[in-house]
């Protein structure tokens, strides 16, 4: 990526921020990673101290990480070497955030590992506060116990008070900001991460960590449904990020978080052009960012009923350390699999916290309905309903009565479907949720229909349809467009049709749309008995001459 910049996309650094570069420099920070470069590749044995670590960090910044990690590695090489203990310590802490970012957690817990052995010992120092940082974030991830972070972020304030580092300061914040969260106390957990980020706005912490800041808040918004903190923080995070080089890492990393936001808001043309771009770029820098990219991705085509293409970027997803579900159980269920679709959904959901699993209810109560697994579909309401009540956001309260309303619905009490689903429109369309909007339309459509409100119904179908019909949401459209279909075909017969009129074979067919060829098979059957045809070729030009055609192709 590097190596085609030209030095007027370099953005010079404001000089408030903890860098080594200022508006005085002469040399580009491209000239800069050139030379990082070139020592890394000649040996670093005959360079300063001083200067590695100003080529390491002009590396980083430029998003180059292999150089930057390597000379980074020869930092510390040299410091534990010196016996300069707390500051190979605090090198290590800085390699264990990198490695832990791009994805390489196994390899990062060893680093952390090594700077913990480094402070046994020692007297207490800024370092032993980042240490406890990370061990405290590491603990409210994985066991979600608040009061021990709490109890770690009095221990941080103490210490930044005792070695005035405002680093410190912040950490403390973040983490009773995130102990609030996890206890249910949303908006106070949000007024302490305000408080935190002065601290990053005015660059008394240092960069590396502070991108680790914003990107775990906006994550944290994400998992609780909040869309609207969500672009709040994606703001902050460009407003940091974009003037300090737009090179820097985490100008790609903000453009994958407001492509999240264009995707939830029905912005689905410019996610599909540009998704993939950033996201294969913070391969091997940002990993988890980039697997989540790609699950956007994947979720944008599936709904767009280009299953195979969905199916890839789920893989890519899962390569990066990212589980792609929902999306990849829905794919399963959309192709007609919906057992597998409901076990898929159990196994994600077993051994993860609440606010992990909240995205994954809503989904097992369709599926679990779909496929008369109603245990699942019961105890997936249940939760949902619990979890919203804990959190209070927005888009957990309308997944919550969008669940109840399905559940109203395969019990045929429409009048609590309704009442139900129009609490979750409500919701979705304070959050700006394009698609989600056009799904409570589509059920309440069903919901007043059983009620004799048909006039209401049509209008939610039509409304519905309308969205659809502008998001690109291929399958959608055809189910709702069945009795315009020629024929009296199916929405999967047209689409198997559609690619036999366009010269597939029942493999390939197979392979676009995620099924079995003896599902093909049987598909080709039904349609023949329904055109009254007795060859491809018959049905083929019977496609033609009805307009059945233009299925979205294959990925581009």
């Amino acid at each position: 990526m590097t190596e085609a910049l030209h030095p007027d996309d370099v953005t010079v650094l404001p000089v408030n921020v903890n860098v080594n570069v200022d508006a005085g420099d002469s040399a580009t920070l491209v000239e800069r990673l050139d030379a990082a470069r070139s020592s890394a590749r000649e040996g670093t044995a005959n360079l300063p101290l001083d200067e590695l670590r100003h080529l390491a960090e002009d590396a980083w910044w430029l998003g180059d990480s292999a150089t930057s990690m390597a000379l980074d590695e020869e930092v510390y090489r040299r410091l534990e070497a010196d016996q300069q203990l707390d500051e190979a310590a605090r090198q290590a802490l800085d390699l264990g955030l990198q490695w832990v970012t791009r994805g390489d957690v196994v390899i990062g817990t060893a680093w952390l590992g090594r700077a913990r052995r480094l402070l046994e010992g020692l007297p207490e120092s800024v370092t032993h506060g980042y240490l406890t940082y990370v061990d405290a974030t590491y603990e409210l991830d994985v066991h979600g116990d608040p009061a021990a972070a709490q109890q770690a972020a009095a221990r941080l304030e103490a210490l930044g008070r005792t070695h005035d580092d405002s680093a410190l300061r912040c950490f403390a914040r973040v983490l009773e900001a995130f102990a609030h969260v996890r206890e249910g106390r949303t908006a106070e957990g949000f007024q302490a991460l305000d408080e935190a980020m002065l601290e990053v706005i005015t660059g008394g912490v240092p960069p590396r960590w502070a991108g680790d800041i914003h990107c775990t808040v906006i994550h944290v918004t994400h998992q609780l449904g909040d869309w609207a903190r969500m672009r709040s923080w994606t703001d902050a995070l460009e407003r940091w990020a974009l003037p300090l080089s737009r090179t820097f890492m985490y100008a790609t990393v903000t453009r994958v978080h407001q492509l999240e936001l264009v995707g939830a808001e029905g912005g689905w043309d410019e996610v599909l052009a540009e998704m993939e771009g950033p996201s294969r770029a913070l391969v091997g820098s940002h990993g988890w960012l980039a697997g989540a990219g790609f699950q956007e991705l994947g979720d944008v085509l599936r709904c767009r009923g280009r299953w195979a293409d969905a199916a890839h970027a789920y893989r890519r997803a899962r390569e990066l350390g990212i589980d792609p579900q929902p999306g990849e159980a829905l794919l399963a269920h959309a192709a007609g699999r919906s057992g597998e679709a409901a076990t898929a959904l159990r196994a994600a959901a077993d051994g993860v916290g609440p606010l992990e699993r909240a995205r994954l209810l809503l989904p097992s109560v369709e599926v679990g309905l779909a496929c008369g697994d109603v245990d699942l579909a019961e105890s997936a309401a249940a939760e949902l309903a619990s979890t919203a009540k804990i959190y209070d956001t927005a888009g957990l309260r309308a997944w919550a009565r969008h669940a109840e309303g399905l559940l109203a619905l395969s019990r045929d009490e429409f009048e609590d479907a309704e009442v139900a689903l129009e609490s979750a429109l409500r919701d979705y369309r304070s959050q700006r949720l394009r698609y989600a909007v056009a799904r409570a339309h589509d059920h309440l459509s069903t919901a007043r229909r059983g009620m004799g409100k048909d006039r209401a119904a049509d209008a939610d179908a039509a409304t519905a349809l309308m969205i659809y019909r502008e998001l690109g949401a291929a399958p959608d459209v055809a189910r709702l467009t069945v009795s315009e279909r020629p024929g009296g075909l199916t929405g999967r017969e047209a689409e198997v049709l559609a690619l036999v009129a366009g010269g597939a074979g029942n493999r390939e067919v197979a392979q676009r749309l995620v099924i079995s060829e003896k599902t093909v098979g049987r598909h080709l059957a039904n349609i023949f008995a329904k055109l009254d045809v007795g060859s491809r070729t018959a049905a083929a030009a019977w496609a033609h001459e009805h307009g059945i055609q233009g299925l979205p192709q294959g990925r581009g």
